[in-house]
């Protein structure tokens, strides 16, 4: 049987490992983005940086017509909340990270001095009791970095305020879904990187502006998508980040869709949506025969796609989302398919998009 031909390939999946096995916690972003603008500056005529770190390639900088393709580069992580003097570490949250998964990782804590290693202690399951039985919790989950004492912790660079990562590394399982921590959302970030290769590769030359868009602060807030949007003041911005596959176990449905890694990107309605913006896609997602899934959001995405939609008097958006397992764990995991799909829709859908390209319902 012949092999599938992909749109990626060894060169892009090598970033793609070297990428997310970099750190990029919230506010820390700043070594991940720097092999990111890195790995898009052939396919790119600009780019700028702003002030907290979002990282801007640009193609046909002087258009005044102006669309972004937008992911977000951050990940979530931990932050050192208290030294006790025996030189247990207690922590805070730097976005949503999952208590329940902390016992026994092992972590990184970022120090001016350089990495210190530590680990999630638990006790042993001898000295837990029936009733005694306590569930992992914010406030009785610690780092042990192997000190005894306050002092040994802080001579080796540690102090209230330094973040902390998980050390789980990127793999490919069955050959079939890529896996790691962080997928949420640097896999958006190579997803876009890609279509910017194709762009350059294909010799596609594009009647607007395109400005491929890695935001930090995503994980607290939409708040990178929200500093860029008020800088390039957009027309039209297409999202990517990452969505629930729900056909594992302990998922509800009913509560949160039907969706599938394998069977495509997944498009979304909503208020945030620009209707005519997505129709637009799903046309190219239909003529270009690209499967696709459906859902449906509430009052908002909780995506970069309320940030870009409700700012400088509106910008037309719309959110491509790839379906992934076990969301805001060190074992994320994407189908390479998906990956595919998203690039191509996206690359497809700017092909589709003209000059002033005007997405209004009334003219």
């Amino acid at each position: 049987m012949a092999k599938k031909k992909t749109v990626t390939n060894k060169k892009s999946i090598a970033f793609l490992e070297q990428y997310l096995n970099n750190a990029s916690p919230t506010g820390f972003e700043s070594e991940g983005q720097k092999l990111w603008l890195d790995y898009i500056k052939p396919y790119v005529d600009d780019y700028f940086v702003d002030t907290y770190g979002t990282v801007v390639g640009v193609i046909n900088p002087k258009a005044k017509y102006k669309v972004v393709i937008e992911a977000h580069a951050d990940e979530i992580s931990w932050f050192v909340h208290y030294i006790t003097k025996d030189g247990f570490i207690y922590l805070r949250r730097n976005g949503g990270s999952d208590h329940q998964i902390a016992p026994s990782k092992r972590v990184n804590i970022h120090t001016d001095k350089g990495i210190v290693d530590a680990v999630f202690g638990w006790p042993a399951i001898h000295t837990r009791h029936g009733g005694e039985e306590k569930s992992p919790k914010l406030d009785n989950i610690f780092l042990d970095c192997g000190c005894t004492t306050k002092e040994e912790v802080e001579k080796l660079g540690v102090h209230v305020g330094c973040v902390v990562t998980y050390k789980d590394e990127f793999m490919i399982l069955n050959d079939t879904f890529y896996v790691g921590r962080a997928l949420d959302n640097r896999v958006g970030g190579f997803m876009i990187a890609e279509v910017a290769r194709l762009l350059k590769e294909n010799k596609k030359k594009l009647p607007f502006g395109l400005y491929i868009t890695n935001s930090v602060q995503e994980e607290v807030g939409l708040r990178g998508a929200q500093m860029i949007t008020e800088r390039i003041k957009p027309d039209v911005a297409i999202v990517t980040d990452v969505c629930h596959d729900t056909q594992t176990p302990m998922i509800n449905k009913i509560k949160q869709g039907d969706l599938f890694c394998g069977k495509g990107p997944v498009l979304t309605y909503g208020p945030a949506v620009q209707n005519n913006l997505l129709n637009l896609i799903i046309d190219t997602a239909d003529k270009n025969k690209i499967p696709f899934q459906r859902a449906a959001a509430s009052r908002a995405t909780g995506t970069d796609t309320d940030a870009f939609a409700y700012s400088t008097g509106g910008v037309a958006s719309a959110l491509i989302s790839l379906p992934l397992r076990y969301m805001h764990t060190t074992v994320e995991s994407v189908h390479k398919d998906d990956v595919d799909n998203v690039i191509k829709l996206i690359y497809n859908a700017l092909l589709k998009i003209k000059d002033g390209h005007d997405f209004r319902y009334i003219k």
